[in-house]
């Protein structure tokens, strides 16, 4: 019996350890925690906010790249840069006019924003922020009765519905904001909607109505449906076609002379048929006071 169970005990020998398994099974747990810290970190380096002034998925990617940390480098060496959130910008450069710079308007509207959060939290929250916005105007006033510095920055958001506010800034402090939202807009508006409450961009304060500053710099801005392809603004003897920005139209020009009728306001479709006239519209006011 003792030489069968000697026998044995050289025919039957325990498994091998699976050192090759552990071992790949140990490197894939590295390299998935390896992955894992480097997301955390692309997401420390990026804030939420920045997309809103880096704009389209192109230029997120080369943000992400370079400021991916290089394989081997200490991945807290240095603080990454940050990018101030902001509003977005205009769909076109001719959006920003007079010399005003990207960064002018945003700050005025920050501006404005900031001191109107100031009320009741109701309306801070109404509001929101500059990042929530995206610029459609930026225009000087010439006209008014503020100083050469004063300029007024149109932003708009999609929360609430067609929010809108027209933001003046004078000196470079905020002097005033009008806003307005897509809800107070009359239950039968047409296809195309201009904004009534910033009538302030196409004429002087009341106190100024008899002494324009001429040329006087004007601006119009309102909403488009998707059926409107294009939109044409007529006001003091001349025509301007307007920009249609994410369903605004935004037209902008100068005047001669003091002029006495409102802007007249056409929209048509893509095959040129018309689907508006301001002259139509009960809500439009067409005269001056």
């Amino acid at each position: 019996m003792r030489d069968l169970l000697a026998e044995d005990a050289y025919t039957i020998q325990p498994s091998p350890a699976p050192y090759t398994a552990i071992r790949r099974r140990g490197l894939a747990e590295r390299r998935r925690r390896a992955v894992t810290g480097a997301v955390l970190v692309s997401l420390v380096a990026v804030p939420a906010g920045a997309y809103a002034v880096l704009g389209g998925s192109a230029e997120r990617g080369a943000q992400t790249a370079a400021q991916k940390p290089q394989d081997g480098a200490p991945r807290a060496s240095a603080p990454p840069s940050r990018t101030v959130a902001g509003p977005e910008r205009p769909a076109t450069d001719g959006q920003l006019l007079d010399g005003i710079t990207f960064a002018q308007a945003s700050d005025g509207l920050e501006k404005c924003l900031t001191a109107e959060g100031g009320g009741p939290p109701s309306q801070g929250d109404l509001l929101g922020e500059a990042a929530d916005y995206r610029i459609i105007l930026a225009v000087k006033d010439p006209g008014g009765s503020g100083s050469d510095d004063s300029f007024h920055v149109v932003g708009v958001r999609e929360r609430p519905a067609g929010m809108r506010v027209v933001c003046d800034i004078d000196d470079g402090k905020a002097s005033g904001i009008t806003t307005g939202t897509a809800d107070a807009d009359p239950p039968d508006a047409g296809p195309v909607v201009p904004e009534a409450n910033a009538d302030h961009l196409f004429q002087p304060p009341v106190t100024d109505k008899g002494g324009w500053k001429l040329p006087f710099r004007w601006g119009v801005v309102g909403t488009v449906e998707p059926s409107v392809a294009e939109v044409t603004v007529s006001y003091g003897g001349a025509t301007r076609r307007a920009v249609l920005d994410h369903g605004w139209f935004v037209a902008a020009g100068h005047v001669a002379r003091q002029v006495t009728a409102a802007p007249h306001i056409k929209g048509y479709d893509s095959d040129g048929k018309l689907l508006y006239d301001s002259d139509q519209d009960k809500y439009w006011d067409r005269s001056l006071p």
